[in-house]
């Protein structure tokens, strides 16, 4: 009798990050939508999640804020105040805050697109309504695209204290489209 060991969450985070050569073989797949419905539902899943897209783009990863929701056209994403993302007013500096606006609008889009699709932030309109202090939570509600075909897309977010206020709304204007095929063909979204 043969027994089947159970695949390790090492095991599964192999299986699904970036492997050179994964698209040429017609294995496109949403590495995000894939990582987090691994992670999430593991203890320290959630913050796993955030250190890797930190990772991925490393500016985003300075604010330290944690995916705490994510599912197709939906994103909540939390910041707390700290000195780091502090300005000289002792509240949230406004970088921080567009970045951390710019990190849920992308997760909840980037969890929503196709497997043969991609994207780019191509503008972004800020309003600072107060000063924000405290933990900030970011929630993106992007549409969801159905297809990768080549379009621009506006995502809203609204960052609000832990009092429930909102003290940003931003809209990330962002351009979807088809991933880089194998054969050199150039149908990608830049």
């Amino acid at each position: 009798m043969c027994m089947v060991r159970p695949m390790s969450l090492v095991d599964r985070l192999r299986e699904i990050l970036p492997v050179p050569g994964l698209v040429e073989r017609g294995k496109s797949r949403n590495l995000i939508a894939d990582a987090w419905n691994l992670l999430s539902g593991v203890p320290g899943g959630k913050i796993v999640f955030s250190r890797l897209i930190g990772r991925m783009a490393p500016y985003t990863g300075t604010i330290h804020a944690t995916v705490t929701v994510l599912r197709a056209g939906y994103a909540e994403v939390e910041m707390a105040d700290r000195r780091a993302v502090r300005n000289h007013l002792d509240c949230v500096h406004a970088i921080a805050l567009a970045n951390l606006a710019e990190l849920a609008g992308n997760a909840a889009l980037a969890y929503s697109l196709p497997d043969d699709a991609r994207f780019i932030v191509s503008g972004m309109s800020i309003e600072y309504l107060k000063k924000a202090r405290g933990t900030i939570t970011a929630i993106g509600e992007p549409p969801v695209p159905r297809t990768s075909a080549r379009a621009q897309y506006d995502v809203p977010v609204v960052l609000r204290d832990a009092g429930g206020e909102a003290v940003v709304r931003a809209v990330l204007h962002t351009l979807v489209g088809p991933k880089k095929s194998s054969s050199g063909d150039r149908r990608d979204v830049n």
